[in-house]
Protein backbone atom coordinates (compact mmCIF):
# COMPACT_ATOMS: atom_id res chain seq x y z
CA UNK A 1 0.00 0.00 0.00
CA UNK A 2 1.39 3.40 -1.04
CA UNK A 3 0.90 5.92 1.77
CA UNK A 4 2.81 8.71 0.02
CA UNK A 5 0.94 11.77 -1.21
CA UNK A 6 0.89 12.45 -4.94
CA UNK A 7 2.68 15.48 -6.35
CA UNK A 8 -0.68 17.24 -6.73
CA UNK A 9 -1.65 16.50 -3.13
CA UNK A 10 1.74 17.68 -1.87
CA UNK A 11 1.32 20.92 -3.85
CA UNK A 12 -2.03 21.43 -2.12
CA UNK A 13 -0.43 20.91 1.29
CA UNK A 14 2.40 23.33 0.46
CA UNK A 15 -0.10 25.94 -0.71
CA UNK A 16 -2.17 25.69 2.47
CA UNK A 17 0.94 25.74 4.67
CA UNK A 18 2.15 28.89 2.96
CA UNK A 19 -1.21 30.57 3.57
CA UNK A 20 -1.33 29.54 7.22
CA UNK A 21 2.22 30.75 7.89
CA UNK A 22 1.95 34.07 6.06
CA UNK A 23 -1.71 35.11 6.17
CA UNK A 24 -3.18 33.57 9.34
CA UNK A 25 -1.28 34.84 12.33
CA UNK A 26 -2.53 34.48 15.88
CA UNK A 27 -3.34 38.19 15.96
CA UNK A 28 -5.29 37.89 12.71
CA UNK A 29 -7.28 34.97 14.12
CA UNK A 30 -8.13 36.89 17.29
CA UNK A 31 -9.39 39.84 15.25
CA UNK A 32 -11.57 37.53 13.14
CA UNK A 33 -13.11 35.90 16.22
CA UNK A 34 -14.01 39.32 17.65
CA UNK A 35 -15.62 40.49 14.39
CA UNK A 36 -19.39 40.50 13.87
CA UNK A 37 -19.40 37.63 11.37
CA UNK A 38 -16.90 35.37 13.10
CA UNK A 39 -15.04 34.85 9.83
CA UNK A 40 -13.12 37.03 7.35
CA UNK A 41 -14.98 37.73 4.10
CA UNK A 42 -11.78 38.62 2.27
CA UNK A 43 -10.14 35.35 3.30
CA UNK A 44 -13.25 33.44 2.29
CA UNK A 45 -13.03 35.06 -1.15
CA UNK A 46 -9.36 34.06 -1.27
CA UNK A 47 -10.35 30.47 -0.47
CA UNK A 48 -12.63 30.63 -3.53
CA UNK A 49 -9.96 32.10 -5.79
CA UNK A 50 -7.44 29.46 -4.72
CA UNK A 51 -9.98 26.74 -5.52
CA UNK A 52 -10.21 25.44 -1.96
CA UNK A 53 -14.00 25.82 -1.85
CA UNK A 54 -14.22 23.59 -4.94
CA UNK A 55 -12.04 20.77 -3.60
CA UNK A 56 -14.62 18.06 -2.69
CA UNK A 57 -17.25 18.71 -5.37
CA UNK A 58 -17.68 16.56 -8.46
CA UNK A 59 -16.42 17.93 -11.74
CA UNK A 60 -19.90 17.81 -13.28
CA UNK A 61 -21.13 20.26 -10.62
CA UNK A 62 -18.20 22.62 -11.09
CA UNK A 63 -15.80 21.17 -8.51
CA UNK A 64 -12.26 19.80 -8.69
CA UNK A 65 -13.31 16.21 -8.14
CA UNK A 66 -11.08 15.60 -5.12
CA UNK A 67 -12.12 13.57 -2.08
CA UNK A 68 -11.42 12.65 1.55
CA UNK A 69 -7.63 12.53 1.12
CA UNK A 70 -7.42 16.14 -0.03
CA UNK A 71 -9.90 17.26 2.62
CA UNK A 72 -7.82 15.69 5.40
CA UNK A 73 -4.73 17.46 4.06
CA UNK A 74 -6.58 20.76 4.19
CA UNK A 75 -8.05 20.24 7.65
CA UNK A 76 -4.80 19.02 9.19
CA UNK A 77 -3.10 22.25 8.11
CA UNK A 78 -6.10 24.31 9.26
CA UNK A 79 -5.84 22.67 12.68
CA UNK A 80 -2.24 23.80 13.15
CA UNK A 81 -3.28 27.48 13.20
CA UNK A 82 -6.91 27.00 14.32
CA UNK A 83 -8.62 28.41 11.22
CA UNK A 84 -12.17 29.53 12.14
CA UNK A 85 -13.61 30.07 8.65
CA UNK A 86 -16.82 28.03 8.15
CA UNK A 87 -15.40 25.49 5.69
CA UNK A 88 -16.78 22.51 7.59
CA UNK A 89 -20.38 23.68 7.75
CA UNK A 90 -20.73 25.09 4.23
CA UNK A 91 -18.40 23.05 2.02
CA UNK A 92 -18.03 19.67 3.73
CA UNK A 93 -21.40 19.02 5.37
CA UNK A 94 -23.95 20.97 3.34
CA UNK A 95 -21.89 20.69 0.16
CA UNK A 96 -21.60 16.90 0.30
CA UNK A 97 -25.34 16.52 0.95
CA UNK A 98 -26.15 18.62 -2.11
CA UNK A 99 -23.44 17.09 -4.31
CA UNK A 100 -24.56 13.51 -3.63
CA UNK A 101 -28.28 14.24 -3.91
CA UNK A 102 -30.65 14.32 -6.88
CA UNK A 103 -31.81 17.82 -5.95
CA UNK A 104 -32.75 19.72 -9.11
CA UNK A 105 -31.18 23.02 -8.02
CA UNK A 106 -27.93 21.61 -6.63
CA UNK A 107 -25.61 22.88 -9.39
CA UNK A 108 -26.67 26.50 -8.81
CA UNK A 109 -26.30 26.18 -5.04
CA UNK A 110 -22.89 24.51 -5.29
CA UNK A 111 -21.82 27.27 -7.67
CA UNK A 112 -22.78 29.86 -5.07
CA UNK A 113 -20.69 27.96 -2.48
CA UNK A 114 -17.57 27.60 -4.64
CA UNK A 115 -17.73 31.28 -5.64
CA UNK A 116 -17.83 32.27 -1.96
CA UNK A 117 -21.13 34.10 -2.39
CA UNK A 118 -23.34 32.04 -0.07
CA UNK A 119 -23.18 29.95 3.09
CA UNK A 120 -25.35 26.91 3.73
CA UNK A 121 -25.61 25.16 7.11
CA UNK A 122 -27.05 21.85 8.21
CA UNK A 123 -29.70 22.11 10.94
CA UNK A 124 -30.22 18.61 12.28
CA UNK A 125 -29.67 18.78 16.07
CA UNK A 126 -32.57 19.31 18.48
CA UNK A 127 -32.63 19.78 22.23
CA UNK A 128 -33.08 16.72 24.45
CA UNK A 129 -31.68 14.46 21.70
CA UNK A 130 -29.02 11.82 22.07
CA UNK A 131 -26.53 11.31 19.24
CA UNK A 132 -29.33 9.60 17.30
CA UNK A 133 -30.83 12.39 15.21
CA UNK A 134 -33.47 10.35 13.39
CA UNK A 135 -36.11 11.04 16.05
CA UNK A 136 -37.33 14.58 15.33
CA UNK A 137 -39.86 17.02 16.67
CA UNK A 138 -39.46 19.39 13.69
CA UNK A 139 -42.30 18.73 11.26
CA UNK A 140 -43.18 19.62 7.68
CA UNK A 141 -46.77 19.27 6.54
CA UNK A 142 -47.74 19.25 2.87
CA UNK A 143 -50.18 21.98 1.90
CA UNK A 144 -50.72 21.84 -1.85
CA UNK A 145 -47.45 22.87 -3.53
CA UNK A 146 -45.93 24.13 -0.28
CA UNK A 147 -44.63 22.75 3.00
CA UNK A 148 -45.35 24.26 6.40
CA UNK A 149 -42.34 23.75 8.67
CA UNK A 150 -42.37 24.06 12.48
CA UNK A 151 -39.63 23.32 14.98
CA UNK A 152 -36.38 24.46 16.58
CA UNK A 153 -32.83 23.47 15.68
CA UNK A 154 -29.84 23.81 18.01
CA UNK A 155 -26.07 24.04 17.52
CA UNK A 156 -26.31 24.99 13.86
CA UNK A 157 -22.70 25.59 12.80
CA UNK A 158 -22.32 29.04 11.23
CA UNK A 159 -26.11 29.30 11.38
CA UNK A 160 -26.12 33.06 11.87
CA UNK A 161 -24.32 33.59 8.54
CA UNK A 162 -26.22 30.95 6.58
CA UNK A 163 -28.16 32.15 3.54
CA UNK A 164 -29.92 28.77 3.52
CA UNK A 165 -30.20 25.87 5.91
CA UNK A 166 -30.71 22.20 5.17
CA UNK A 167 -33.18 21.17 7.86
CA UNK A 168 -34.02 17.63 8.88
CA UNK A 169 -37.78 17.26 9.32
CA UNK A 170 -40.49 14.66 9.61
CA UNK A 171 -42.43 15.16 6.38
CA UNK A 172 -45.84 13.54 6.71
CA UNK A 173 -44.25 10.96 9.02
CA UNK A 174 -41.16 10.38 6.85
CA UNK A 175 -37.60 11.61 7.48
CA UNK A 176 -36.62 14.32 4.97
CA UNK A 177 -34.06 17.03 4.26
CA UNK A 178 -35.49 20.39 3.20
CA UNK A 179 -33.75 23.55 1.96
CA UNK A 180 -35.02 26.68 3.76
CA UNK A 181 -34.06 30.27 2.90
CA UNK A 182 -32.91 32.48 5.75
CA UNK A 183 -35.22 35.42 5.01
CA UNK A 184 -38.57 33.63 5.03
CA UNK A 185 -41.39 34.70 7.32
CA UNK A 186 -41.33 32.75 10.59
CA UNK A 187 -37.58 32.06 10.36
CA UNK A 188 -35.50 33.45 13.24
CA UNK A 189 -32.02 32.70 14.52
CA UNK A 190 -29.98 33.48 17.61
CA UNK A 191 -26.24 33.34 16.94
CA UNK A 192 -23.58 32.92 19.65
CA UNK A 193 -19.83 32.17 19.89
CA UNK A 194 -18.52 28.81 21.04
CA UNK A 195 -15.57 28.11 23.32
CA UNK A 196 -13.30 27.21 20.39
CA UNK A 197 -13.84 30.45 18.45
CA UNK A 198 -16.56 29.20 16.12
CA UNK A 199 -20.14 30.47 15.88
CA UNK A 200 -23.36 28.51 16.26
CA UNK A 201 -27.03 29.41 16.19
CA UNK A 202 -30.39 28.27 17.45
CA UNK A 203 -32.95 28.50 14.67
CA UNK A 204 -36.68 28.77 15.27
CA UNK A 205 -39.10 27.82 12.49
CA UNK A 206 -42.69 28.94 13.03
CA UNK A 207 -45.09 28.10 10.20
CA UNK A 208 -42.37 28.67 7.63
CA UNK A 209 -43.76 28.13 4.16
CA UNK A 210 -41.40 26.65 1.55
CA UNK A 211 -42.15 25.28 -1.93
CA UNK A 212 -42.33 21.50 -2.30
CA UNK A 213 -39.39 21.76 -4.75
CA UNK A 214 -37.22 22.52 -1.68
CA UNK A 215 -37.22 18.85 -0.67
CA UNK A 216 -33.65 17.62 -1.18
CA UNK A 217 -34.35 13.99 -0.26
CA UNK A 218 -36.63 11.89 1.88
CA UNK A 219 -36.82 8.43 3.35
CA UNK A 220 -33.73 6.20 3.15
CA UNK A 221 -32.09 8.54 0.65
CA UNK A 222 -32.22 11.41 3.15
CA UNK A 223 -30.93 9.25 6.00
CA UNK A 224 -28.02 8.00 3.86
CA UNK A 225 -27.12 11.52 2.71
CA UNK A 226 -27.04 12.74 6.31
CA UNK A 227 -25.00 9.74 7.52
CA UNK A 228 -22.44 10.11 4.73
CA UNK A 229 -22.06 13.85 5.34
CA UNK A 230 -21.61 13.44 9.11
CA UNK A 231 -19.10 10.63 8.59
CA UNK A 232 -17.04 12.77 6.21
CA UNK A 233 -17.25 15.74 8.58
CA UNK A 234 -16.08 13.52 11.46
CA UNK A 235 -13.08 12.45 9.39
CA UNK A 236 -12.28 16.11 8.66
CA UNK A 237 -12.40 17.31 12.27
CA UNK A 238 -10.28 14.30 13.26
CA UNK A 239 -7.64 15.48 10.78
CA UNK A 240 -8.02 18.98 12.24
CA UNK A 241 -7.40 17.53 15.70
CA UNK A 242 -4.20 15.90 14.52
CA UNK A 243 -3.05 19.27 13.21
CA UNK A 244 -3.78 20.73 16.65
CA UNK A 245 -1.92 17.93 18.43
CA UNK A 246 1.09 18.22 16.10
CA UNK A 247 1.30 21.96 16.76
CA UNK A 248 0.93 21.39 20.53
CA UNK A 249 3.82 18.94 20.52
CA UNK A 250 6.13 21.07 18.38
CA UNK A 251 5.41 24.30 20.29
CA UNK A 252 5.96 22.52 23.61
CA UNK A 253 9.32 21.12 22.49
CA UNK A 254 10.35 24.59 21.30
CA UNK A 255 9.23 26.23 24.56
CA UNK A 256 11.05 23.73 26.81
CA UNK A 257 14.26 24.36 24.89
CA UNK A 258 13.98 28.08 25.63
CA UNK A 259 12.65 27.96 29.21
CA UNK A 260 15.53 27.64 31.67
CA UNK A 261 15.55 26.28 35.21
CA UNK A 262 18.62 25.54 37.39
CA UNK A 263 20.86 27.06 34.69
CA UNK A 264 19.73 24.68 31.93
CA UNK A 265 16.80 24.29 29.52
CA UNK A 266 13.94 22.34 31.08
CA UNK A 267 13.99 20.13 27.96
CA UNK A 268 17.05 18.46 29.54
CA UNK A 269 14.93 17.06 32.37
CA UNK A 270 14.20 13.43 31.64
CA UNK A 271 10.73 13.40 33.17
CA UNK A 272 9.65 16.21 30.81
CA UNK A 273 11.23 14.42 27.88
CA UNK A 274 9.09 11.39 28.70
CA UNK A 275 5.95 13.53 28.67
CA UNK A 276 6.80 14.97 25.27
CA UNK A 277 7.53 11.51 23.91
CA UNK A 278 4.09 10.41 25.13
CA UNK A 279 2.56 13.41 23.34
CA UNK A 280 4.36 12.42 20.14
CA UNK A 281 3.28 8.77 20.40
CA UNK A 282 -0.38 9.67 20.93
CA UNK A 283 -0.30 11.97 17.91
CA UNK A 284 1.36 9.39 15.66
CA UNK A 285 -1.12 6.71 16.74
CA UNK A 286 -3.97 8.97 15.69
CA UNK A 287 -2.24 9.66 12.37
CA UNK A 288 -2.13 5.94 11.62
CA UNK A 289 -5.85 5.61 12.32
CA UNK A 290 -6.49 8.71 10.18
CA UNK A 291 -4.69 7.20 7.17
CA UNK A 292 -6.71 4.00 7.48
CA UNK A 293 -10.04 5.81 7.76
CA UNK A 294 -9.10 8.32 5.05
CA UNK A 295 -8.24 5.61 2.50
CA UNK A 296 -11.38 3.62 3.29
CA UNK A 297 -13.55 6.71 2.85
CA UNK A 298 -11.74 7.56 -0.39
CA UNK A 299 -12.38 4.10 -1.84
CA UNK A 300 -15.89 3.92 -0.28
CA UNK A 301 -15.20 0.74 1.66
CA UNK A 302 -18.12 -0.69 3.69
CA UNK A 303 -15.95 -0.52 6.84
CA UNK A 304 -15.42 3.26 6.57
CA UNK A 305 -18.01 4.11 9.25
CA UNK A 306 -16.37 1.75 11.74
CA UNK A 307 -12.89 3.09 10.98
CA UNK A 308 -14.01 6.70 11.39
CA UNK A 309 -15.64 5.83 14.73
CA UNK A 310 -12.43 4.15 15.91
CA UNK A 311 -10.47 7.23 14.85
CA UNK A 312 -12.87 9.67 16.53
CA UNK A 313 -12.84 7.67 19.77
CA UNK A 314 -9.03 7.74 19.90
CA UNK A 315 -8.94 11.43 18.93
CA UNK A 316 -11.22 12.27 21.85
CA UNK A 317 -8.90 10.79 24.47
CA UNK A 318 -5.55 11.53 22.81
CA UNK A 319 -6.47 15.12 21.95
CA UNK A 320 -7.27 16.00 25.54
CA UNK A 321 -4.14 14.24 26.80
CA UNK A 322 -1.77 16.01 24.38
CA UNK A 323 -3.28 19.47 24.91
CA UNK A 324 -3.41 19.08 28.69
CA UNK A 325 0.26 18.05 28.77
CA UNK A 326 1.13 21.02 26.57
CA UNK A 327 -0.69 23.41 28.89
CA UNK A 328 0.99 21.98 31.98
CA UNK A 329 4.47 22.10 30.46
CA UNK A 330 3.91 25.76 29.57
CA UNK A 331 2.91 26.49 33.16
CA UNK A 332 0.60 29.41 33.89
CA UNK A 333 1.22 30.85 30.43
CA UNK A 334 -0.47 27.80 28.96
CA UNK A 335 -3.92 28.98 29.98
CA UNK A 336 -3.42 32.63 29.01
CA UNK A 337 -5.31 34.13 26.08
CA UNK A 338 -2.04 35.42 24.62
CA UNK A 339 -0.73 31.93 23.70
CA UNK A 340 -2.21 29.47 21.20
CA UNK A 341 -1.65 26.52 23.56
CA UNK A 342 -4.77 27.18 25.63
CA UNK A 343 -6.78 27.66 22.44
CA UNK A 344 -5.69 24.23 21.20
CA UNK A 345 -7.05 22.72 24.41
CA UNK A 346 -10.40 24.46 23.90
CA UNK A 347 -10.54 23.30 20.28
CA UNK A 348 -9.78 19.68 21.10
CA UNK A 349 -12.33 19.59 23.91
CA UNK A 350 -14.94 21.04 21.54
CA UNK A 351 -14.09 18.55 18.78
CA UNK A 352 -14.52 15.64 21.20
CA UNK A 353 -18.18 16.64 21.64
CA UNK A 354 -18.86 17.35 17.96
CA UNK A 355 -20.63 14.56 16.00
CA UNK A 356 -20.44 12.24 19.00
CA UNK A 357 -17.92 12.07 21.81
CA UNK A 358 -15.24 9.45 22.45
CA UNK A 359 -17.52 7.12 24.43
CA UNK A 360 -20.26 7.27 21.79
CA UNK A 361 -17.89 6.34 18.97
CA UNK A 362 -16.24 3.63 21.03
CA UNK A 363 -19.66 2.02 21.49
CA UNK A 364 -20.35 2.40 17.77
CA UNK A 365 -17.01 0.78 16.95
CA UNK A 366 -17.65 -2.15 19.28
CA UNK A 367 -21.19 -2.77 18.03
CA UNK A 368 -20.39 -2.50 14.29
Amino acid sequence: MNLNYSDEQQMLRDQIQKFCESDYSFEKREAIIKSDNGYDKDLWKMFSELGWLSVPFKEETGGLGYGPVELTILFEEFGKVLVVEPYLSTVVISGSILDNSNFSNKSKLIGSITSGEKHISLAYIESNQTFDHSSLSTTAISDGNTLIVNGMKSLVLNGGNADHIIASVMLDGEFALVLIDQGLSGYSSNSYPTVDGQTCAEIQLENVSVPSESIIAKGEDAINLLSEAINLATLCISAESIGCMTACYLKTVEYTKERRQFDQPISNFQVLQHRMVDMFIETEMCKSLLYKAMLECDSNEPTKFKSVSGLKSQIGTAGKFVSQQAVQLHGGMGVSEELLIGHYLKKLVAIDSLFGNSSHHLNKYISS
